[in-house]
C-alpha cells in the first residue's frame, strides 16, 4: 500500500481538515503548525524543514537525491520530475517520495518500475483530487487475473464452522474475496450486496467460507480465514480484476450447514466449502452474483488459478499438491 501525504504549505486549515478526512498517512507543514495539526487527529506530521526537497534539473540532482536517501534522509522530488531519472534513483535507493499535483501524476508515481515510489506527497494544487488519490492509489492493488470456471459438482457437506468477514467498507455489486480450498484455485465469493424478501443486504460482509480455507490477501500473500481478525486488511476483488483493500471490522465464526462446490478451468480443478444459504453467492462473468442455492453444474463463475505452494502465506517454490 502506498503512503499518501499532503503538503499543507502554505498552511490552510480547510485543506488540512480535508486531508485528514480523506485518510492521508501524514502531512507536511511549516514548523510552527506541527503541534496544532497533531491536535486535529492521530496522523504523522513532518515539518517542512525535515524533508529534503530536490528539483531534478540535471544528473547532479539525481545523484544528490540518491546520496541523501542512502544517508537515511527523507527525500521528495519536486513536481516536474520525469520517469527516467526517478527510475535511476529507485534502482539505487529506497524511501523516495514524489510530489504529485493531480490524480494522473499520483497514478504515474505509484507505477514507476511496476512498484512505484514509497510515498507520494500531494501538493495543494492536487487538493481537488485528494480523495480520489487515496481511494485509487493508496488502496489500489495490482489487478488480479480472473478466469471463467465451470461448476462440475455441488454437494451437501455437513456442518462446519464458516467465517463471515465484516469489513469497514461498503462493497459494491461484482466485488468480493478470493477464497478456496487451495491457494492455487480460489473462487470470487461475492459480498452480500443483494437483498431478498427475508434478509436485508449487508454490503459490508463477505460470507467467505469454511475456517480452513485460503483467502487471497494483499501483497501476494494468503491467510486462512480462521486467522483473520479486526483491523487486518483484506483484498477485495472486482469482477473485472480490479483490486482494493478493506479493513476487517469484525469476524463472525459460527457452525452452519455447508456445501462443497467444485469447478474447473481447463485441467485445473478447485473446491470451496460455503454455507448452504440463499444469501451466499459466487460471481458470474460480468459481475452478476449467483446464489449457491440456485447454482447448477455447468454454470460459469469467476475464479483465480495460480500455482500451489505457500508457507505462512508467502509464495514458495515447492512440489506440493492441495486437495
Amino acid at each position: 500500500m502506498k503512503s499518501i501525504w499532503f503538503k499543507a504549505v502554505p498552511f490552510d486549515k480547510a485543506q488540512v481538515t480535508l486531508a485528514l478526512e480523506s485518510g492521508v498517512d501524514g502531512l507536511i507543514v511549516e514548523a510552527g503548525h506541527v503541534d496544532s495539526v497533531k491536535q486535529l487527529g492521530r496522523v504523522d506530521v513532518l515539518a517542512l524543514e525535515d524533508v529534503e526537497r530536490v528539483t531534478l534539473a540535471d544528473k547532479g540532482d539525481e545523484e544528490t537525491a540518491t546520496a541523501s536517501l542512502k544517508a537515511g534522509r527523507r527525500v521528495v522530488l519536486a513536481e516536474g520530475w520525469e520517469i527516467i531519472p526517478v527510475e535511476n534513483i529507485l534502482a539505487q535507493a529506497e524511501g523516495l517520495g514524489l510530489e504529485a499535483a493531480s490524480l494522473d501524476r499520483a497514478r504515474l508515481a505509484a507505477g514507476i518500475l511496476e512498484r512505484g515510489v514509497d510515498w507520494i506527497v500531494v501538493t495543494p494544487e492536487g487538493t481537488g483530487d485528494l480523495k480520489a488519490i487515496v481511494a485509487q492509489v493508496k488502496l489500489a492493488q495490482h489487478p488480479v487475473d480472473l478466469a471463467t470456471a465451470k461448476v462440475t459438482a455441488i454437494a451437501a457437506a455437513g456442518l462446519g464452522h464458516r467465517v463471515c468477514v465484516d469489513t469497514m467498507s461498503v462493497l459494491k455489486k461484482g466485488q468480493g474475496m478470493l477464497v478456496g480450498n487451495s491457494s492455487a484455485f480460489t473462487f470470487l465469493v461475492h459480498a452480500e450486496t443483494e437483498s431478498n424478501p427475508y434478509v436485508a443486504a449487508r454490503p459490508f460482509r463477505v460470507n467467505a467460507g469454511a475456517v480452513h480455507a485460503y483467502a487471497q490477501m494483499p501483497g501476494d500473500r494468503t491467510a486462512y480465514l480462521e486467522e483473520l481478525g479486526s483491523g487486518r486488511e483484506v483484498l477485495i476483488v472486482s469482477a473485472d480484476g480490479a483490486a482494493t483493500l478493506a479493513t476487517v471490522g469484525r469476524i463472525k465464526t459460527e457452525v452452519r450447514p455447508m456445501l462443497s462446490i467444485t469447478a474447473k478451468v481447463g485441467d485445473a480443478e478447485g473446491t470451496i466449502f460455503l454455507q448452504n444459504a440463499e444469501t451466499i453467492r459466487l460471481t458470474r462473468p460480468g459481475g452478476e452474483p449467483v446464489s449457491v442455492v440456485s447454482l447448477k453444474v455447468g454454470d460459469e463463475i469467476l475464479c483465480k488459478v495460480d500455482q500451489a505452494g505457500r508457507h505462512f502465506g508467502m509464495r514458495i517454490c515447492e512440489d506440493i499438491k492441495e486437495c
